[in-house]
């Protein structure tokens, strides 16, 4: 049986993965950061030996704070994932490493393909790209780079969770409605990470695991609303330059999701109907005071 290495094991996709991983009966080693830290080369050779799929799910994730610290962003999520990646190379193993639609411009209509130019308009995307680099030109035969987007799940701070927190506290929220992407439920990811993981003749490179479909900030808040038996119209649109943030947003993160074919397998499901069933787990049924 492969033995199985989740890095970053302590986060929102990481403990799904691990979920996923455990009730499909594989032979798992989760580490969270303060068991792996992946700047160490020697502390990531030694985790990885033993080990034939390592999934990244190790990441500096603070797209607004890595604008005043790149250098550290960069550590983790570039130099890092080389330490990953040359590890896997010298154990023989396959890496698969969480990326993310921000190494993209995000300035056409999309869905973009997944050899579209990168072009990033933040620090965080710079430092992703860095790690998305080290993958391919490391490991050209065995590593594989699965972007994602728009992610939320039972397991740690997102969007989705957020606007069902404030439900119970703001009678109306106004939220963005000129940045479209592809909500992603970090259950479905960790189903299709562990699928590409089995995989052992998929093509390496790049694949995009969002949703499919696509809708706006603005859209996926009324979606959550109405799905939680709230009154959507509480939900008011507004435009980005409304929320100004340190970091820029791409305006277009729907990407497209032609190389699953190539894996024989099939793409995410649609964001609308995973929201529908993320919305019935308990911890965000208990977001809205419904009962399991």
């Amino acid at each position: 049986m492969t033995a199985w290495l989740v890095t970053g094991a302590g986060g929102m996709l990481g403990r799904d993965l691990q979920d996923v991983l455990g009730a499909a009966g594989e032979r798992v080693t989760a580490l969270d950061r303060a068991a792996l830290d992946i700047t160490d080369p020697q502390a990531v050779r030694a985790a990885v030996r033993g080990h034939g799929v390592v999934v990244n799910c190790a990441a500096w994730t603070d797209v607004d704070g890595a604008e005043t610290a790149e250098a550290a962003a960069t550590a983790v999520n570039g130099t890092g994932v080389r330490h990953l990646a040359l590890a896997c190379r010298e154990a023989g193993a396959r890496l698969l490493q969480v990326s993310t639609d921000y190494v993209l411009p995000g300035d056409t209509d999309g869905p973009c393909p997944e050899d579209a130019p990168t072009g990033p308009v933040n620090a965080y995307g710079r430092a992703k790209l860095a790690g998305e680099r080290a993958v391919l030109g490391v490991l050209p035969d065995t590593g594989y780079v699965v972007r994602t987007a728009w992610l939320y799940g039972e397991h740690g701070p997102n969007f989705v969770a957020t606007v069902l927190k404030l439900a119970a506290v703001r009678d109306t929220l106004d939220v963005v409605d000129d940045q479209h992407g592809q909500p992603t439920w970090s259950h479905d990811l960790a189903r299709q990470l562990h699928a590409l993981g089995g995989q052992a003749d998929a093509p390496a490179g790049i694949y995009h695991g969002t949703a499919a479909g696509r809708t706006t900030w603005y859209g996926l808040a009324r979606a959550a609303y109405r799905l939680a038996g709230l009154d959507p119209d509480r939900i008011r649109p507004t435009t980005s330059v409304a929320f100004p943030r340190p970091a820029a947003r791409p305006a277009h993160s729907v990407l497209g999701h032609d190389r699953w074919a190539l894996a024989g397998l099939a793409p995410l499901p649609a964001w609308e109907a995973s929201l529908a069933e993320a919305l019935q787990r308990p911890a965000f049924r208990a977001l809205t005071g419904a009962h399991p």
